[in-house]
């Protein structure tokens, strides 16, 4: 039994996307972000390298394989290496984000896609077809039900970040039609991931992009191998949507409109600051409150205007989130970010340690802050940031930011992409000649033969 090649199925279509992507050019914008995005996601690999999460999550991978873990000793098989590199890109909630999701999408798929190139001597044109076509078909997907997979307890980019890299190596492996409609709906069976980590500030989230690229990995090559999955995966009555997003109908014209003609991943964000992606805006308005000269001793109140769809992750319950129990769990805390932020001008990976979330002034100031739901707010569309403080001598400061830093609207340069590379690459350790090194691979990448120069980036 085989996966019905002529149906106007979902998986059908993007088997198509996927076919016509690998057999021409990728776009000119396309490639340029999907260099740039192995950048960020490399420099992220090499900050977390030496961290506890990362340490427990190699102590389970075996050495001696074809495939490399950015930073760590000995090769890994594909996915070990891909569960490594994808929990340390992703860890630290520095990864790029997607305005319309939100989802990570490349701490998925490239830690799939280097690990499947390296193990089968792919070229880099191979791989960047790969990656192209798994960070665009998350964009996509993340799109399909806005909001209602967080709703319903699951992380998107655990739940969609499999599907998406599967159809990366998929992609990348050559597979045909029937075999990348078969991987998909294996794909759907691989899919997980709850968001109670934050209950406690505990480590879950951390490894849900390695175990994604993982699970991409493994359903593309059952399927080269013959293993059958459901075609109607995505749309299907008991299908990844009915079973993740059951809150909301589905618009797969987001999924299918333009797709292979018009390209969301262009447009995805790089954070400037190490923490949630709807707190971004916010810590913009914090340090802005500090450079204006204002004191913390002045401030009553701050009240930030939120989306709705936020408040259960970043907001509440409000106690929890003035005073978090982790540095980790201070990460999804607006009030914890703006607070340290409004400190320290910064919210990077220094902002979100245990000794710092246990500040009596950051925390001080973390209590007299509150949200407000704005019914107008354009969450998940796109990310915006206000605060109004009330000083203690009764006057009224708002501060807004109209879109989130480091996206389409409000783009960072390539220089200051490579400023957090080279800042993320030494916080791990990493020398400069050898950061300049990585740089240099991460950015010929689509030129290279063969990734076989990864081997070298091992510690």
């Amino acid at each position: 039994m085989t996966a019905d090649p002529t149906a106007l199925d979902l998986s059908n279509r993007i088997a198509d996307f996927a076919i016509a992507t690998r057999a021409q050019p990728l776009p000119d914008d396309v490639a340029a972000m999907s260099s740039r995005l192995l950048l960020d996601i490399a420099g992220l690999c090499i900050a977390a390298r030496n961290e506890p999460y990362v340490a427990a999550v190699a102590a389970t991978t075996e050495t001696g394989g074809a495939c490399t873990a950015l930073g760590h000793a000995g090769g890994r098989d594909m996915y070990g290496a891909a569960l490594i590199n994808g929990t340390a890109a992703h860890g630290e909630d520095f990864d790029d984000t997607f305005e319309g999701g939100p989802i990570h999408s490349s701490a998925v798929v490239w830690p799939a896609l280097l690990a499947v190139g390296e193990r089968y001597d792919l070229s880099g044109a191979q791989v960047m077809a790969g990656m192209a076509v798994g960070t665009e078909l998350i964009c996509r997907l993340a799109m399909v039900t806005p909001k209602a997979i967080h709703k319903a307890g699951f992380h998107p980019t655990a739940v969609i970040g499999a599907i998406g890299a599967t159809a990366g190596v998929a992609t990348a492996l050559g597979l045909d039609r029937r075999q990348c409609v078969d991987a998909l709906g294996i794909a759907g069976s691989l899919s997980s991931g709850i968001i109670e980590y934050l209950a406690d500030g505990s480590w879950t989230k951390r490894m849900h992009a390695g175990w994604a690229a993982q699970s991409g990995i493994r359903a593309a090559l059952m399927a080269r191998h013959g293993f059958v999955g459901p075609a109607t995966v995505l749309e299907g009555t008991h299908g990844v949507f009915s079973a993740f997003a059951p809150s909301c109908t589905p618009d797969f014209d987001k999924l299918t409109s333009g797709l292979g003609d018009r390209w969301f991943m262009p447009t995805i964000t790089f954070k400037p600051y190490a923490c949630g992606t709807m707190t971004q805006p916010y810590v913009d308005c914090a340090i802005e409150l500090a450079e204006r000269g204002v004191r913390a001793d002045e401030i009553e109140s701050i009240v930030c205007k939120v989306g709705e769809g936020t408040v259960h992750r970043l907001w509440e319950p409000l106690a929890s989130k003035h005073a978090p129990k982790t540095g980790y769990a201070g990460k999804f805390s607006t009030a914890y970010c703006i607070a340290v932020s409004f400190f320290d001008r910064a919210a990077g990976l220094t902002q979100f340690t245990e000794a710092r979330v246990s500040d009596a002034e950051v925390t001080g100031l973390a209590k007299r802050i509150s949200y407000e739901v704005d019914p107008d707010n354009p969450y998940p569309d796109r990310f915006t940031g206000h605060i109004r403080v009330t000083t203690t001598g009764g006057e009224v400061l708002e501060i807004t930011r109209d879109n989130m830093r480091g996206g389409a609207h409000a783009p960072l340069s390539d220089d200051e992409i490579r400023r957090k590379y080279d800042e993320n690459a030494q916080f791990g350790g990493w020398t400069k000649e050898s950061a300049d090194a990585l740089a240099e691979f991460c950015n010929g990448v689509l030129g290279a033969q063969d990734l076989r120069a990864l081997s070298g980036f091992r510690a």
